[in-house]
């Protein structure tokens, strides 16, 4: 790797990653809907075409001994940015970190799918790091737009023929795709639904990365393609930033305890769009969002349509937006155990598990025990739609011969 000029930023002290734990009791088949990857440094060579080889996002080491991302000409410190898996929870840290101070399983998948026996999970929804952004906005920023979408096909090209070809039973594969031009994003979608994929991730507020709101028209090529290829749009908390700090606030500690308001409010806003209405096929995966505020969005809804008056603008009369809200949308549970009896009405059918591996929320090595502790009171059928047939049917990806229980 490169050397670059001194950037003047002093490296944390990182102590040693813990022993490998021994693997779980598999209690459950998990399929778990929220994951995230950190992009190995080889991603993009050998996929780019020959004239953008030379400018393609590379990692580069700097003097203070930092591993970074570099792309037209911005450095990026997000390598193993939360990447705290296998480390004790008082050495959980959001600061970057280089490759080789993170578990192993954070970018090599044969790597990875060894953490994913040891934790008990059959298979996993892969979500891009902090650089190419969880909505994987970064290369539809790009100064050079053409360079952007060279960037986005072949992290796509990498995701489908290594991250998920090595082991297409146990990962799911979710792309990213082109949101400075919607033509070129539906196109982009669907040459990976041929392809397999069957999800791609999106910012959930996409105005806050300076896009058009999701209200407006510019977006209906992507959304069209997403419900026309059946592939789930995934919509993660942060992927559009996080929610704005008053003066003075704790920003890490308050910003953390927002995920599931800041879920609330995207849901809100995809759900009055009108994009489901309008595609009854389209299907919405709120990552990492909870599911204890749904409830509340429910009963909100329903009261605006029977009482308040203020529903007037709902788009199709044959369907109630909750009942729209259960058939488009579905949510993601990692820590909500004190609603889980509000199960009935947002539809066990609608709900989702998550491990968030490696980051500071995640349930790794843990996850069975979590998962159980969770929805151990629940009958088995439940648990299973749960754990992983929901997901099994919402993402088509099949599970084993043998689901447990």
């Amino acid at each position: 790797m490169a050397r670059v000029i001194k950037l003047g930023v002093k490296r944390p002290v990182t102590k040693p990653l813990l022993p490998d734990p021994e693997p779980a009791v598999v209690r459950h088949t998990i399929l778990s809907v929220d994951d995230h990857l950190m992009e190995p440094p080889h991603t993009f060579e050998g996929r780019m075409p020959r004239k953008f080889e030379e400018r393609a996002p590379r990692v580069v080491e700097t003097e203070e001994g930092h591993q970074i991302w570099v792309y037209e000409d911005t450095p990026f410190f997000q390598v193993g940015f939360m990447c705290v898996a296998g480390r004790p929870r008082e050495d959980h840290r959001v600061e970057p970190a280089r490759f080789d101070e993170i578990r192993r399983g954070c970018w090599d998948i044969h790597a990875r799918v060894k953490d994913m026996d040891i934790g008990g999970i059959w298979a996993s929804v892969n979500f891009p790091s902090g650089v190419t952004g969880f909505g994987g906005t970064l290369f539809s920023e790009s100064k050079d737009q053409e360079l952007g979408l060279a960037c986005v096909r072949a992290w796509n090209d990498w995701l489908f023929e290594e991250w998920h070809g090595s082991y297409p039973d146990r990962i799911v594969p979710l792309g990213i795709t082109f949101l400075s031009d919607p033509a070129k994003g539906a196109e982009e979608i669907r040459r990976n639904a041929k392809r397999g994929f069957t999800a791609v991730t999106m910012p959930e507020q996409p105005h806050n990365q300076g896009l058009p709101p999701i209200f407006d028209a510019y977006w209906e090529p992507i959304i069209r393609a997403c419900a026309e290829t059946e592939t789930v749009m995934n919509l993660h908390v942060g992927s559009s930033g996080f929610a704005k700090m008053p003066p003075g606030a704790p920003g890490l500690e308050l910003g953390a305890t927002l995920f599931q308001a800041m879920a609330f409010e995207s849901c809100a806003q995809w759900l009055w769009s009108g994009w489901a209405a309008r595609y009854p096929a389209l299907k919405i995966a709120m990552s990492e969002g909870g599911i204890g505020w749904v409830g509340g969005l429910i009963d909100r809804l329903d009261n605006i349509m029977a009482r308040s008056g203020y529903g007037s603008g709902w788009p199709d009369k044959s369907i109630s937006p909750s009942d729209c809200l259960r058939r488009n949308f579905w949510f993601c549970m990692i820590d909500d155990p004190s609603t889980v009896v509000t199960l009935p009405a947002i539809g066990v059918e609608n709900v989702l598990f998550e491990s968030d591996y490696p980051h500071g929320d995640g349930t790794w090595p843990n996850t069975q025990n979590v998962f159980v502790d969770l929805c151990g009171d629940l009958p088995v059928e439940q648990r299973r739609m749960i754990a992983c047939e929901n997901a099994s049917k919402l993402y088509r990806h099949p599970l084993p011969e043998k689901i447990v229980p």
